[in-house]
């Protein structure tokens, strides 16, 4: 085990990627608990464990429960299963995986759209049952990328892939953002709804969190219109899931292309029962590459931590923090 690292304890709560864990075992002391839930530690966890390591919840009454706790390492680029806010009171640096899966969210989020528009895995279904051959062609679809505007909603480092791949298309891209970005091209609207009305295919990445609960809502799917597509490779947080089931439903908007759900892994019946819905069980970055990857940035991120007293990537809310002592 590398000198200086062996003596610290790391706890993972819950889940986490093998590779991670295994990294983890051979350059710290790992803990493992079932669930992050105060009642599970042990008073020789509560003295010893000075970093989390993890992909599940870790709230204030979690952090609070380990007075030297100095990292939590988040498995993923979305955080809002961490209370990063009161980690950051409490002075525990809270990190992330941005960037080693920027790429392959922005491919999941096109070749999303284009299922969507295209009705591609409906089509292939059709074939699979035989009807091809027993009923003709499929049907021509109602939708096309030809023509469109698209919207996004969040133009962070993924919302800034997805928007790249979008002008290969040849469509015209504009955004909406908590505050404008200065150094991108693209047409900024100040409220989300402003940008719905001037798009027909709104595209979300935006972060979870209370700033962005139920957003897309039933006004903002109203003024995306009767041709409007909408695709969400963000949270699924952001969305009211009743209103998006009943806009499918009446025509309020054309279609839908899901990947994420407010409730993983139960996904609304209203939604499954939208033909014009291409559902995906959150696979944007489910490679095995782009998952090995943010597996060793949780590490990489613990190891910087303890033998430079930086992290790699830590999140705006604790970017103050500073190694104690």
């Amino acid at each position: 085990m590398p000198e200086g690292t062996g003596d610290i304890t790391i706890l993972v709560p819950g889940h986490l990627h093998s590779h991670a864990v295994s990294r983890i075992g051979e350059r710290f002391r790992l803990l493992r608990v079932e669930r992050s839930d105060p009642a599970l530690l042990t008073e020789g966890m509560k003295r010893n464990v000075r970093g989390i390591a993890s992909s599940e919840e870790v709230n204030a009454s979690f952090i609070d429960a380990l007075p030297d706790l100095e990292i939590i390492a988040n498995f993923g680029v979305g955080y809002d299963v961490v209370d990063a806010v009161h980690a950051g009171k409490r002075g525990v640096m809270v990190t992330n995986t941005p960037d080693v899966l920027t790429e392959e969210v922005a491919d999941t989020a096109i070749g999303l759209l284009i299922n969507t528009v295209r009705e591609l895995p409906r089509a292939e279904t059709y074939l699979r049952q035989g009807r091809w051959r027993s009923e003709g062609a499929y049907p021509l679809t109602r939708a096309t990328l030809r023509g469109r505007s698209v919207g996004i909603f969040g133009m962070g480092r993924i919302g800034r892939a997805i928007a790249r791949r979008i002008e290969g298309f040849g469509l015209p891209v504009s955004y909406h953002n908590r505050r404008r970005v200065e150094d991108v091209p693209y047409a900024y609207y100040p409220s989300l709804l402003a940008l719905a009305e001037a798009v027909d295919t709104l595209i979300s990445i935006a972060p979870g969190g209370a700033g962005t609960a139920k957003a897309v809502n039933a006004q903002v799917l109203r003024a995306l219109g009767p041709n409007g597509v909408f695709i969400n490779v963000g949270r699924g947080s952001t969305v009211d899931d009743e209103a998006l089931a009943t806009a499918l439903r009446d025509g309020t908007i054309l279609a839908a292309g899901l990947d994420v759900f407010t409730d993983e892994p139960n996904v609304p019946e209203a939604l499954l029962l939208c033909e014009n819905a291409c559902l995906l069980p959150h696979v944007a970055s489910a490679s095995a590459y782009t998952r090995q990857a943010m597996a060793d940035l949780v590490v990489d991120n613990l190891i910087s931590w303890f033998t430079r007293g930086e992290p790699l990537t830590p999140v705006p809310e604790t970017a103050h923090v500073k190694v104690k002592g």
